[in-house]
């Protein structure tokens, strides 16, 4: 991959005018297309590209941002860190005009200007990556890039969509990433769409670029091509704020960083000056155990699932693994090696077509609904789109998957099931000021319990954790881990399928590494490690 200075830019300068961009100081001319940038080779000049000063923003029955003052400078990346519901999100929404603040100012250059609208923003040079994505499923990756910003046809009022496939094959090499851009998006993983939604944003040629937590679904590999990418375009001049709870993430990229809590700014440091520790302590308040340390498994129960010579037209072979009640048993593998598929086949999304899958010693033969009467859950990776219904109530998603179980004659009694939604809130923690709640506004960590919460009121016995960590804030991740300790604890069998390999090597008591849709390996408590975890998982392992 190419991403020496001075070409990364140009190659993902497609289209955009110029804006005006000055720095004083600089030592280094970086050249975007057409135009040419003064940018420094180090230290952030003293002005700020872009200032937000005394941010406020209210929502009904909460105050999101309290006096917040924030700034990025080019040639830097900047680390936003807080807890879910902090006020990250609502800060960056503001600072490319998706909301409007209700109170403060904003500075470019050192000049007032107003950030009203995503156009205002989009004018001084502001593209965000959001942790969501944005894409339109049915339209192929180059109409996802360059969606809003066509390339215009010969003839008036057409679309030149050869150039939009041309362009959009620049930008993607950048990445490394080497899908046909004719392919849909709907037929893309959670990886690969979030690679793209990084195609878009990079084919804007910001002059900041905010990134919300863009690594979370991607592999190593994927991960470490981004982090090229970064350090090019921070090189060129290019202002880059980013939203992350790894914190190798911040100690690897960061230049400065600004911590939120509760709407308000707690502290701004720099990496060499801080630890992980207390970034933790100011983000959350008090301390963390970054380890997720438990009590191991010794002697693991019945067996809970049990998968023999299992082939699925989702692409797996062959594939054998055990799961014991008592113990938690990783699945670690490369994006795209099958470790999602496993856990649709096993809860019957995707039909087995050759070998049998067994929950507690009795075959599924039939779809999910039976894996659930079985005592099967599946908190899915994707849990926005395929473990809750974001436009009802919390109290509403904590019922959905147990009716039939908390009310066996039919009648549905509001009184009971809103208590039932109430024990389950206090009991999991989950931060919502009613049941009525509506759960998209909810943050992920919250969003993941109400996931785990809606399978508890089933009686499952068995669960199937699909990445349950990803987009959520060290103090939500050490609390899902200790609910995962307290399942297991009482007798439940626990998969964890997960990217973060350090969350494999401490919370397992034994792993399965996929491999090109096969089981390439399985590692006892002693064998696990990063390194033998990787190993199995590469190709040439």
């Amino acid at each position: 991959m190419n991403t020496s200075p001075g070409t990364l830019a140009g190659n993902l300068g497609v289209r955009r005018s110029a804006l005006p961009f000055e720095a004083g100081g600089a030592t280094r001319v970086a050249a975007f297309g057409s135009e040419t940038i003064s940018a420094p080779d180090s230290q952030p000049v003293a002005q700020p590209l872009l200032e937000l000063r005394g941010i406020a923003k209210q929502f009904p029955g909460v105050r999101a941002l309290d006096g917040v003052s924030f700034s990025v400078h080019s040639s830097e990346v900047h680390m936003l860190l807080g807890e879910n519901g902090a006020g990250k999100s609502t800060l960056m929404k503001v600072m490319s005009g998706v909301y409007r603040a209700d109170e403060g100012s904003f500075a470019h250059l050192g000049q007032p200007v107003q950030i009203q609208s995503p156009k205002d923003a989009q004018a001084l040079g502001v593209a965000v990556i959001y942790q969501e994505f944005s894409l339109v499923p049915h339209l192929d990756i180059a109409q996802n890039i360059f969606i809003g910003r066509e390339f215009p046809g010969r003839l008036p009022g057409t679309v030149d969509n050869a150039r939009a496939h041309v362009e959009a094959r620049k930008v993607l090499d950048t990445l490394g990433f080497d899908y046909d851009t004719d392919t849909p998006v709907h037929k893309l993983g959670v990886a690969q769409q979030q690679m793209v939604e990084i195609a878009k944003a990079l084919s804007q040629r910001a002059r900041i670029l905010v990134m919300d937590e863009p690594t979370a679904p991607l592999s190593e590999r994927e991960t470490e091509n981004l982090f090229r990418v970064i350090r090019t375009l921070k090189q060129e001049g290019v202002a880059i704020v980013y939203i992350s709870h790894r914190m190798s993430e911040v100690f690897a990229l960061g230049d400065r960083i600004t911590v939120l809590r509760d709407g308000k700014m707690v502290g701004a440091t720099r990496p060499a000056e801080t630890t992980p520790s207390e970034l933790v302590r100011m983000m959350v308040g008090r301390d963390v155990d970054l380890t997720y340390a438990r009590r191991f498994c010794e002697t693991p129960g019945v067996p809970a699932l049990v998968m023999r010579g299992v082939h699925s037209s989702n692409g797996i072979q062959d594939v054998n693994l055990e799961v014991r009640a008592g113990e938690i048993v990783g699945l670690a593998g490369l994006v795209g090696s099958g470790r999602s598929e496993v856990a649709r086949a096993a809860f019957g999304i995707d039909p087995v077509s050759e070998g049998e899958v067994e929950i507690f010693g009795k075959r599924r033969r039939g779809e999910p609904s039976q894996s659930v009467k079985l005592g099967m859950a599946l908190i899915p990776e994707s849990r926005k789109h395929e473990g809750l219904a974001v436009t009802r109530s919390v109290g509403d998603n904590l019922m959905l998957a147990g009716l039939g179980r908390l009310f066996p004659g039919g009648w549905f009694r509001p009184r009971a099931a809103r208590q039932l939604a109430r024990n389950m809130i206090e009991e999991l923690r989950i931060a919502t000021p009613t049941i009525g709640r509506r759960t998209s506004v909810l943050s992920g960590g919250n969003q993941q319990k109400i996931v785990i919460g809606k399978w508890l009121a089933t009686g499952a016995r068995l669960f199937i954790f699909d990445e349950p960590t990803r987009g959520i804030d060290v103090g939500a991740k050490a609390e899902i881990f200790a609910l995962i300790g307290r399942l297991v604890d009482e007798g439940a069998g626990v998969l964890l399928i997960s990217s973060e390999l350090p969350e494999i090597v401490h919370v397992c008591d034994r792993a399965y590494v996929m491999r090109e849709g096969r089981v390439a390996g399985q590692l006892s408590r002693d064998q696990l490690s990063e390194e033998s975890l990787l190993a199995l998982g590469m190709q040439d392992a």
